[in-house]
């Protein structure tokens, strides 16, 4: 009998208690807005703020909105303004050309490659077109940072890291967001903390962090930001910084906090899960794993595997077969954007001439979520289902 997963793919772990009775407690004395606070009270954001710094190591933090927002902030935080180009990856996901878009800038793709990272070489010949760097570590996937801190540096360009998919996650001993001027992270649901929506950001810089804080939307409050540098910083930027309104809540921050915690363990959980299935998937016919550097320690929360060479049409026989057996893969090769999945020649706000590398690594590129909710029994049968699916196309072309 031909097995079916029966398992969801977007379903998540409930939030644990902690972070419950937490929220329980910001809803019984209602102070939701960051500096709504009564005296003496430090806040749940502020809160939020030390410790993620103190998990990072970074001098300062900031909650944010969104993720999106937190981009968007480091952007206008690192001097981008409307007409300036600013490089990113090509391979990513539709928030970060739209931050840049969003400023009036002008993104400028870099090539992927097979390792799903930033072509180093590509980007080493594109060093002279902008002064900023947007660094997408799409779906986990980090590039030699080393190499790539070389390139920059000897460039004059300014780093800012998306690290919406590697919280967490280090590159030869040094956590993901440490290697830029500021990174910002994601507590999306889909993320590795959950809060539905918003942001962290992260910077050594003071005038980096006093600008993003200010335009966050403090107004002269920025002195309730205990994560933050001191007064005399924020008085070389208050008049000259706008305010764009994107701040945490103490309802999102209470809801985080306890999961911060906890998110050693989870990376283990996640981890778990994806040797599994990149194991039981090793050697497939046509089926190429994503193999990860010994420099990354990373976070499994999604996989991705390449059909090096497979038609679309091929491709899309196999996103069917599985999904008739209750798999769910994306496909980034697709002509048209599905759901979250879109590609750089879907962005018409953000034009770019073609890009054959990226094209050919998109064209085969599946991604899979791992939730927590999965086991390791589930991972196993998930891992079947793929392999007996592609091999059978495989074995039909």
């Amino acid at each position: 009998m031909t097995e079916v997963f029966t398992g969801n793919f977007t379903q998540q772990e409930p939030l644990p208690q902690a972070s419950i009775e937490a929220a329980m407690a910001v809803l019984g004395h209602g102070r939701l807005h960051r500096y709504n606070l009564t005296p003496g009270e430090v806040g749940e954001v502020a809160l939020l703020e030390q410790e993620f710094a103190a998990f990072t190591g970074a001098r300062y933090c900031l909650a944010t909105a969104s993720g999106g927002s937190a981009i968007g902030v480091a952007l206008r935080a690192v001097g981008v303004r409307p007409g300036d180009r600013v490089l990113t990856n090509a391979f990513t996901l539709a928030p970060v050309p739209g931050a840049i878009a969003a400023l009036g800038a002008e993104p400028v793709f870099v090539e992927v490659t097979d390792g799903l990272v930033i072509d180093l070489d590509d980007l080493a010949a594109k060093a002279g077109q902008a002064r900023v760097l947007l660094l997408s570590h799409m779906r986990g996937h980090i590039a030699d940072m080393d190499r790539l801190m070389e390139i920059c540096t000897s460039a004059g360009i300014t780093v800012v890291e998306d690290c919406a998919h590697t919280m967490g996650a280090t590159w030869n001993g040094v956590q993901s967001g440490r290697h830029g001027a500021v990174a910002c992270y994601s507590t999306q649901t889909y993320k590795h903390m959950n809060s539905g929506e918003g942001g962290l950001l992260v910077s050594d810089d003071e005038d980096i962090a006093a600008r993003a804080v200010l335009l966050s939307g403090s107004y002269m409050l920025y002195e309730r930001h205990t994560a933050a540098p001191g007064p005399e910083v924020f008085a070389r930027h208050r008049m000259d910084t706008p305010n764009i309104s994107g701040r945490m809540d103490n309802l999102r921050a209470a809801i985080l906090r306890p999961q911060l915690r906890e998110l050693p363990r989870q990376i283990a959980r996640w981890n778990e899960r994806y040797r599994v299935v990149e194991e039981g998937l090793r050697g497939t016919p046509g089926l190429s794993l994503v193999e990860r550097p010994a420099k990354e320690s990373f976070v499994g929360s999604s996989i991705q595997f390449l059909l090096k060479g497979w038609s679309g049409a091929a491709v899309g026989e196999v996103l069917e077969r599985c999904l008739k057996r209750g798999v769910e893969l994306k496909w980034f090769g697709g002509a048209e954007p599905t759901g979250f999945t879109s590609r750089y020649a879907h962005w018409r706000y953000a034009p770019s001439p073609e890009l054959a590398r990226t094209d050919g690594v998109l064209s085969g590129l599946m991604d899979m979520r791992l939730p927590l909710t999965f086991s390791i029994g589930d991972c196993e049968q998930i891992a079947r289902i793929i392999r007996a699916e592609v091999g059978a196309v495989f074995q039909a072309r």
